[in-house]
């Protein structure tokens, strides 16, 4: 029996039409095998058709997308609302987590991570205090501040940050705790052959005590199970975009 009483907040946002409920239905799975305690999952959506019955779904936050010529740099600025105080009477500790993931490990110890957000470290920028929030965590309710920061000027926050996952960690400094490496990993940068190296028929891989696997850009968790990147290339990318299958994702993404 779990030493843990209080339910602690797992939440995902699916809004448009790029992921379906299975993708939401798949994750909820995914973390009902990986967390010993209680939890509640909650779906933010504007169409809950189609959710299984475990998933609770409640309205997207009300946030002002950003102009066009910033919105098609970075899609993900909605994330910010989540720092709203009062979303679906969450109380304690939320664990943030992309559609797109793959859980392969156990999820507890992101809850006792320390710091007002705890998110991934980016793989491409390493030490420079930039984040990646495909996984982040964070008590329920904050930090406002971010959010308040943004609606109060969201063009002078656009013009200095490229992403949202670029002004939660910029913004808070030391603040923003970073993940253990091992535990989040990217598949394209740690589970792919780099280099050479995928020419010759090397094989895709799971690394050593990663926890989640971020599918961030091409290809998502069903494409690359069967080694395909999800859209056509032109010809003259095709040699170099090589992907092979990766069947065993399949034990963890259902």
């Amino acid at each position: 029996m779990s030493q843990f009483t209080e339910p602690v907040n797992v939440v995902c946002l699916k809004w448009g039409s790029l992921y379906g409920p299975e993708y939401v239905n798949i994750l909820y799975r995914m973390v009902e095998r990986n967390l010993s305690r209680p939890f509640r999952f909650i779906c933010f959506t504007e169409d809950p058709e189609g959710l299984d019955a475990g998933v609770e779904h409640w309205p997207l936050p009300e946030f002002e997308e950003p102009p066009w010529e910033y919105a098609r740099v970075c899609s993900a600025w909605r994330k910010l609302a989540l720092f709203k105080p009062g979303l679906a009477k969450m109380q304690g500790r939320v664990l943030f987590l992309d559609l797109d993931v793959v859980i392969v490990g156990p999820l507890d110890d992101f809850f006792a991570f320390g710091g007002t957000v705890a998110m991934i470290e980016n793989w491409y920028q390493p030490g420079q205090q930039v984040g990646q929030a495909s996984v982040m965590c964070f008590d329920a309710g904050g930090p406002r501040a971010l959010l308040e920061r943004y609606q109060a000027d969201p063009l002078s926050v656009l013009k200095r940050y490229p992403t949202e996952q670029a002004y939660i960690s910029g913004a808070l400094g030391e603040d923003c705790y970073f993940f253990p490496d091992a535990w989040c990993r990217s598949y394209k940068k740690h589970c792919m052959p780099q280099g050479m190296h995928k020419f010759f028929g090397s094989e895709n891989h799971l690394p050593e005590g990663a926890r989640i696997l971020v599918f961030h850009g091409r290809p998502n968790p069903p494409d690359a199970i069967v080694g395909q990147w999800g859209k056509d290339f032109p010809w003259y990318k095709r040699w170099y975009k090589k992907i092979y299958p990766s069947p065993w994702l399949k034990t963890y993404w259902q």
